[in-house]
């Protein structure tokens, strides 16, 4: 059961490699980077792309970026790097996906009534699913949730809930399934997993590594959650993955 608590700082990175091997899995916005009103809007700090290939080579390989975001359009912010991507809450995986979401004229009505009603709503269209940003109409959120609810059992799918924002998805895919995945093959199998996130999709993550001896690290505010330890912000989390 998840419950709020006072979360420690995690013990530093360096110290828990030290003499054992050590997967790291990094969510992307809110983690990495700090939320922005639109996705596009993100700002990625200088030498977080170094450090990320940096931890690529003392890791052996094992570290990975789980993000609701495409592969694509994780590349885009952060270039070409080694470090494996997962994408779209782990319907992407490296080169493999599954199929793309096609949505039914039905639920595209539903969601341009919902932009209609709510023009300063966010419609992000992906290839695994869609999501509808209400940041800047947090009015309505009770709306939104509602139409992305019955949209998801219409079409089979999951809703997923984020900060400010309800994304549909594939039912399989989530980003614990994709780290259970992961462990359960080189270079990542027999390694203390180690996942770091700020919202409710990470949720699954925490559990994952948890079920396999590891822990989560919460970024943000304290709040109910199955993560082990606490950082304040992206910020920390760039300092806490110094080794």
């Amino acid at each position: 059961m998840h419950k709020i608590i006072d979360l420690p700082t995690p013990p530093p990175l360096a110290e828990l490699a030290a003499g054992r091997a050590v997967a790291l899995f990094l969510d992307f916005d809110g983690t990495l980077v700090e939320i922005a009103d639109t996705p596009e809007g993100i700002h990625v700090p200088d030498g977080v792309p170094a450090q990320l290939d940096a931890l690529h080579r003392m890791l052996d390989g094992r570290i990975a970026i789980v993000s609701g975001r495409a592969i694509a359009d994780i590349q885009s912010h952060l270039g070409a790097l080694d470090v494996l991507m997962v994408g779209s809450h782990g319907a992407e995986i490296g080169e493999a996906a599954e199929p793309e979401a096609i949505l039914s004229s039905a639920s595209h009505a539903d969601i341009a009534a919902l932009a209609s009603e709510w023009p300063r709503l966010l419609i992000e269209t992906k290839p695994h699913g869609i999501a509808v940003h209400y940041r800047q109409e947090p009015e309505a959120a009770p709306a939104v949730l509602q139409v992305m609810d019955d949209m998801a059992a219409r079409e089979g799918l999951a809703a997923r809930r984020g900060k400010m924002v309800v994304e549909l998805g594939p039912k399989s895919a989530n980003k614990g399934a994709a780290v259970t995945r992961l462990m359960a093959a080189p270079p990542f199998a027999g390694a203390l997993p180690l996942f770091v996130g700020d919202d409710a999709t990470d949720e699954d993550g925490f559990a994952a590594v948890a079920a396999t001896g590891g822990f989560g690290i919460l970024v943000g505010a304290p709040r109910p959650t199955a993560a082990h330890y606490l950082l304040a912000d992206p910020e920390a989390v760039h300092q806490w993955l110094t080794l």
